[in-house]
């Protein structure tokens, strides 16, 4: 018995899935950190960058910020809201506990000129590049 083959239209269109989805897990692991609490927004000008951080129903005591060379790190602890007696969650999308975010930054800070606000639940740091990490105009002499 003499059998035909039919391509099928869908493997190929499978074939191309695959494809996409492996190189989307290599471009998301190579190029971007992965999104973790607080939620950030970091941006630079000239010498120094600027982080925000979404952090509601803290107080400034309760959150520790650290620097070192060119990483940064928020971190403390949120407490877990109290429900009323017989109470239930329907739904709780709101993080509780400990938590901690360190951000490799794209140059050295000078941990001394670190400068954070606390306003409404945002925290704004402002952190100025190093001294040491600043580039110098070398001068070229002529003899």
């Amino acid at each position: 018995m003499f059998r035909y083959y039919v391509p099928s239209p869908f493997r190929d269109v499978e074939r191309m899935q695959r494809q996409m989805e492996r190189m989307a897990r290599a471009f998301s692991s190579s190029h971007y950190e992965p999104a973790g609490y607080p939620a950030v927004n970091i941006w630079t000008k000239e010498d120094e960058l600027v982080v925000t951080a979404e952090l509601p129903g803290l107080t400034p005591e309760g959150i520790d910020l650290s620097v070192l060379g060119d990483t940064f790190t928020i971190s403390g602890s949120r407490k877990e809201e109290e429900l009323p007696e017989n109470a239930q969650y329907h739904r709780n999308e709101c993080v509780s506990g400990d938590f901690s975010r360190t951000i490799r930054l794209p140059f050295v800070v000078d941990a001394e000129k670190v400068e954070a606000v606390y306003e409404k639940g945002v925290l704004k740091v402002t952190l100025v590049r190093a001294e040491s990490d600043k580039p110098h105009k070398i001068n070229v002499k002529v003899e």
